[in-house]
């Protein structure tokens, strides 16, 4: 989970896995995979550097080949 802030003040926490987009319209939105839409405070920056945090922190990119390494050390 990474945790945001509404434009309201009020903080949230989000799912990672489900992110599909981060865009800045100039605020920042975050579309899940369901086509749900969420509003932060968070610049876009500080949006993917929780989300690799996240990925970091679970071992999801643990996997050379999802790193987009093509041999293994």
């Amino acid at each position: 989970m990474i945790n945001l802030t509404r434009l309201n003040g009020k903080e949230f926490s989000l799912n990672a896995l489900y992110i599909e987009t981060v865009e800045s319209f100039p605020d920042t939105t975050i579309t899940l995979t369901n086509g749900h839409k969420y509003v932060a405070l968070e610049s876009r920056e500080e949006v993917h550097a929780q989300i690799s945090r996240f990925y970091k922190g679970i071992h999801i990119l643990a996997n050379p080949h999802i790193r987009g390494e093509e041999h293994e050390e």
